[in-house]
């Protein structure tokens, strides 16, 4: 995707620490109102998506294949852009067509929550080790190797990696890599963590035992995490807030809110109550149903 030129991004779409912004109430991470995401080809991923996600809140999203659950993830980061309405970040407004271009000005994004992106595959650079894998985001913003030796050790420790530093990519494990990605996503110190199915390519019990280490790190640090997965059995175990997505084009059609304490143990996975959850977001997938919010 084609970064906006000025004319399709003109300055005054940019609406910055707006006191009424109809977002910057309750503690509101990020929100999307009204957006929508059309290809040139006419394909209508995303329509008029209304989102909120509170300060510290585990969210994930779930629907099938192609509703837009990655393409909203995407926009909500900056990566790309919508065709129409708005998002913020925090008390910061812009239009939803400019999330990209906004993430690109300096003066603009030091004002707005820091996000960090955690891709589907781990994306490691395969001649460089543990270490230096994770300390490449600091290093691209001109940090010395000095500068990021407490954030590197700090990140590589939350995710059970020491003793890994100087390994290489194609030693480690499918999930001792993610853990190298995530790590990396950690080293910037994110108040938010955008994760687009980081699990999905692994076998069941290195997934389980991620999302357990997921959950044990989300306690300590409370950041907000949106999190795109497939599985809704993962989703409940992880979330406060499970969002439903419709078939395309994409919407949000449901939630259901997960009231199960923290910590989540084993034997919530077992209870009667785990599964009331997972059929009632089973039963909102299958229905577009649910608690709808059409």
């Amino acid at each position: 995707m084609d970064t906006p030129s000025a004319q399709e991004c003109p300055e005054s779409c940019y609406q910055l620490d707006l006191p009424e912004s109809r977002f910057a109430k309750n503690s509101c991470a990020i929100a999307l109102h009204q957006v929508s995401k059309v290809y040139s080809n006419g394909t209508i991923a995303l329509k008029e998506m209304n989102l909120k996600i509170a300060e510290s809140e585990f969210i994930s999203l779930v629907g099938p294949s192609g509703c837009g659950k990655s393409t909203a993830l995407r926009i909500m980061a900056g990566l790309g852009e919508a065709s129409s309405g708005e998002i913020a970040w925090g008390a910061v407004q812009a239009e939803a067509k400019a999330a990209r271009k906004f993430w690109q000005r300096p003066s603009s994004s030091k004002l707005a929550p820091k996000l960090a992106f955690v891709f589907q595959e781990a994306a490691l650079m395969p001649w460089a080790t543990v270490l230096e894998n994770v300390r490449l985001p600091l290093q691209l913003v001109g940090m010395s190797k000095l500068a990021a030796r407490a954030a590197v050790a700090e990140a590589i420790a939350l995710v059970g990696l020491e003793g890994f530093e100087q390994a290489y990519p194609r030693e480690l494990s499918g999930g001792m890599k993610m853990r190298v990605s995530i790590a990396r996503a950690l080293v910037t110190q994110p108040d938010v963590l955008l994760m687009d199915e980081p699990f999905g390519a692994l076998d069941e019990m290195t997934r389980s035992k991620l999302n357990s280490d997921l959950l044990s790190l989300w306690s300590q640090k409370r950041w907000t995490v949106v999190f795109v997965t497939h599985n809704i059995y993962e989703a409940v175990y992880l979330s406060n807030r499970v969002v439903v997505m419709a078939a395309r084009p994409g919407r949000v059609v449901a939630e259901v809110e997960v009231a199960a304490p923290y910590p989540r143990t084993e034997e919530f996975r077992l209870s009667s109550l785990f599964n009331e959850y997972c059929r009632e977001v089973s039963g909102a997938l299958s229905l577009g149903a649910g608690r709808s919010l059409l």
